[in-house]
């Protein structure tokens, strides 16, 4: 049985990809949020030819995707009132996510720092929108990604 080639990856700024492939990552987005019904719809729309999406769909995604079932970990700064680390907590159990550790900062100026360590298996969406909601919630002033494994 012959071992399996190992796949090198490489994080690229979207800058400067080729147009080609930018324009895959959009049709891949379409077809994930249902905008399109079919692969044809969806390349017709951003002005890709089918045979490019194909060549490329299996090698591109955005890096969140890349950490899908993996454990990411994230560091927030939080202001000192009670119930914003709980609806931290609370905001990546209803997305799914599983805190695996949390660590606590004793609060300097009324800003705590927190770092989460969190499951992110089964979070139906990549975890980008994860973030986005706790950076929205009150109390938060920043959240940022850490590490992934």
């Amino acid at each position: 049985m012959q071992k399996e080639k190992r796949k090198n990856f490489y994080m690229v700024s979207k800058e400067i990809l080729p147009e080609a492939i930018l324009k895959t990552v959009l049709v891949k987005e379409i077809l994930d949020r249902g905008d399109a019904l079919t692969v044809n719809e969806a390349v017709e729309r951003v002005g890709l030819s089918r045979s490019a999406f194909y060549k490329y769909r299996e090698g591109v995604f955005p890096v969140c995707e890349a950490s899908k079932e993996k454990i990411i970990t994230i560091s927030l700064s939080l202001e000192h009132k009670s119930g914003v680390l709980s609806n931290v907590l609370n905001t990546v159990a209803q997305m799914k996510g599983n805190v695996l550790t949390i660590n606590q900062s004793l609060p300097l100026q009324n800003v705590a720092n927190v770092t989460l360590s969190i499951d992110t298996t089964k979070i139906k969406e990549n975890f980008t929108g994860l973030i986005r909601k706790l950076y929205d919630l009150e109390g938060v002033k920043k959240v940022e990604i850490v590490g992934q494994s």
